[in-house]
């Protein structure tokens, strides 16, 4: 029987980095930097008016006051932030509106507040220090500066920079594109008028991979047909990065994944020493065909069916996985440690991975409360697992789990 580590570990090794890709701004949101984005030029790239005002010489408002305003001629009138700047004379002054490049010759703005707002004369009733309202040249970066290093991930303050520096396009890990397979005889679609168990982990899988930040792509549940098993995969392979089968894992006759699996790649089969979700498998697939520059062989992962078993495989394995795909430097989900309300017994050996409820708060401390009975985890039901807002983990040698314990919890809501 495998650890949980040793199954993530030698998971992680068959993952690479989906290959960089040049893409247009608005493809790149949720995704991760590939590559450094330098600052093409200074950001401003000249001084500019960093508040609307008169541009002035400092020396010639010097002393001004509400009652001996400094009271000079308005020269021009800048509202365009592109005009290129002109030049001030002594004793003149020249409004500008926010943004605007400096005139040649003015070292200070005046805010409109500190003035009577004049168009042909302005009265200045408080004076300022040289510099004063002024963003310099440079001011935020440097020609040559790094504005964004890879593997920033993107939103919309990092995109808002990148287009500010002048990028129509940037190089980014794409999300990965992940083909979702129900396996089963048993299984219909939500909503089929067809007799059966409605498929409730391929549309959780969808949204889960979704939110890690990854392509979903979710085939239809198929049946225990080793030909039309083969096939589906085999049509998937050319589209994914990665795939991910629930179900067929039984030891039954009927359930022939495994062996349609093994037929079409390097794929182990392991009993896991964790609960829930003891069968698990995961490999390489070769994809049949292949003609194209890219590799030609498919990464899979195999969970459990019950519900319950491929939620908390899903968060252990294929997670991870997915973000190290995506080039996430931080694969794992943020862990927290909690007090727990009830006691049971654990088996000895086995990592349990316990649906529960977490509440608290960082300067109270936080308490956990298993949602079902972490005796009969093979009991878990749909309803349970959807009211749980973390996994409770009990280590592999603590079979006593007392009221009051402290146990590491991975947090599944923001």
């Amino acid at each position: 029987m495998k650890t949980v580590q040793q199954q993530l570990t030698q998971f992680l090794a068959h993952i690479t980095q989906v290959p960089p890709l040049d893409v247009a701004l608005a493809d790149a949101s949720g995704c991760i930097l590939a590559a450094d984005v330098i600052a093409r030029s200074a950001v401003p790239p000249t001084a500019l008016a960093a508040c609307d005002g008169y541009a002035v010489r400092a020396k010639d408002v010097e002393g001004a006051r509400p009652t001996a305003p400094a009271v000079l001629p308005v020269a021009h009138v800048i509202t365009n932030a592109l005009a290129d700047p002109i030049r001030l004379v002594d004793f003149q002054a020249i409004k500008v509106s926010s943004g605007a490049a400096l005139p040649i010759g003015a070292d200070t703005i005046i805010p409109l507040a500190d003035t009577d707002r004049g168009t042909v004369r302005v009265a200045i009733t408080d004076s300022r220090r040289r510099g004063q309202h002024i963003l310099p040249a440079g001011a935020d970066m440097h020609e040559g500066d790094i504005a964004l290093r890879a593997g920033t991930r993107l939103g919309a303050r990092q995109l808002a920079l990148a287009a500010g520096l002048g990028y129509p396009r940037i190089t980014v890990h794409p999300r990965p594109r992940v083909v979702v397979v129900p396996v089963g005889d048993e299984l219909v679609p939500p909503g089929s008028p067809h007799h059966g168990i409605y498929d409730a982990n391929g549309p959780a899988l969808r949204t889960a991979i979704q939110d890690v930040g990854a392509v979903a792509i979710q085939v239809a549940p198929l049946p225990d047909t080793p030909s039309a098993l083969t096939e589906a995969i085999e049509d998937q392979m050319v589209r994914a990065d990665l795939i991910v089968t629930t179900g067929g894992l039984s030891e039954g006759e009927n359930d022939t994944l495994k062996d349609v699996l093994l037929h079409l790649g390097d794929v182990r089969f392991d009993h896991i020493a964790m609960q829930p979700g003891r069968n698990q498998g995961f490999g390489m697939l070769k994809v049949q065909g292949f003609t194209g520059d890219e590799a030609d062989h498919v990464p899979v992962y195999a969970l459990p069916g019950a519900p319950a078993a491929a939620h908390v495989a899903f968060e252990v394995f294929v997670r991870p996985a997915l973000r190290a795909m995506a080039g996430y430097s931080e694969l794992y989900r943020p862990a927290l440690t909690a007090t727990t309300t009830t006691s049971w017994r654990s088996p000895h050996g086995i990592r349990q991975f316990l649906p529960a409820h977490v509440t608290g708060t960082p300067d109270g401390g936080y308490e956990v409360t298993p949602v079902g009975d972490p005796e009969h985890l093979d009991n878990l039901t749909l309803s349970l697992v959807a009211s749980a807002n973390a996994l409770a983990v009990v280590p592999e040698d603590m079979t006593d789990v007392a009221t009051g314990a402290s146990l590491p919890c991975l947090i599944l809501e923001d």
